[in-house]
């Protein structure tokens, strides 16, 4: 995990030569090429990690979704990708942002918990495991494979008490049947990237078919700029069904419980809270 790794990725990937590299932090990097172009070079332990982001990306990449940085090339535990100049967040960009994510979302899934096309069912959110199971109905597939797996994880982790995991396993698992959503999956603030373009774009997805309403209550869980504006464009766009901010909680178990299991008990309180709101 060096830059020098960095630097020899993006070169391979673009055919130009890298001139400069700079860390942004953890497993990547930005390189400077030859020809004035720059790229980011990212590295992930689980080579899967790699295909699944991949696959993500592309599969987001939908005519009047948000936009996502092009894939340059993928190998091994490496992949490069489009550097996307960073700027600030504004009213306007939340509000087009509200109204591609709608459109992206309505470009649906071919089933509750499957993974982007060509990518592999064992897939991570983040640092964390991610499995990728078509399953029939969302309670199911919800209740087994984002709430009852992670809760276990939790237990094996030391971040529960079996008697915990027990209690958040007994939560009500209700939403309106809507069809599959095309989710970016991971969609916390951080992965909103606000652009100098005037646009926000997605990254770093963990992309599935799921209940469209779990992209937007990850946006709540960790603050998002303009959430207001973007849930209203949202809605305005593809209204959501009576009561979804009810619902809010049961969505975001699912991002707490990953967090607890890769962070610790003050992430598993959290979940304890929202899960016996939910009992």
């Amino acid at each position: 995990m060096t830059a020098a790794g960095a630097a020899s990725e993006a070169a391979g990937a673009t055919g130009v030569a890298a001139v400069g590299v700079r860390r942004l932090g953890g497993s990547v990097w930005e390189v400077d090429l030859a020809d004035g172009d720059v790229v980011v070079a990212k590295r992930h332990d689980d080579v899967a990690a790699v295909l699944a982001e991949a696959a993500s990306l592309a599969w987001l990449a939908e005519p009047g979704a948000p936009p996502t940085p092009a894939v340059r090339g993928h190998g091994g535990h490496w992949l490069v990708l489009d550097r996307v100049p960073r700027g600030e967040p504004s009213a306007r960009a939340a509000e087009e942002f509200g109204r591609r994510l709608a459109a992206l979302h309505a470009t649906g899934g071919p089933a509750f918990g499957a993974p982007p096309p060509g990518g592999p069912e064992h897939a991570a959110i983040g640092l964390a495991p991610m499995r990728n199971v078509p399953s029939g109905t969302w309670a199911d597939w919800f209740r087994e494979h984002r709430i009852a797996h992670y809760a276990r994880l939790a237990v094996d982790a030391g971040a529960l008490t079996a008697a915990e995991a027990q209690t958040v396993e007994r939560v009500r698992v209700e939403a309106p049947e809507e069809p599959p959503a095309r989710l970016h999956g991971d969609l916390w603030h951080g992965n909103v990237h606000w652009a100098a373009d005037g646009r926000a774009w997605l990254i770093d997805p963990a992309a599935h078919g799921g209940h469209r309403e779990s992209d937007l209550a990850m946006l709540a869980l960790f603050g998002c700029a303009h959430l207001d504006r973007v849930l209203a464009a949202y809605d305005e766009a593809a209204p959501l069904a009576d009561g979804w901010r009810d619902r809010v909680p049961l969505h975001q178990l699912f991002p707490l419980l990953v967090h607890a299991v890769l962070y610790g008990r003050g992430y598993a309180e959290q979940a304890l809270s929202a899960a016996r709101s939910l009992t």
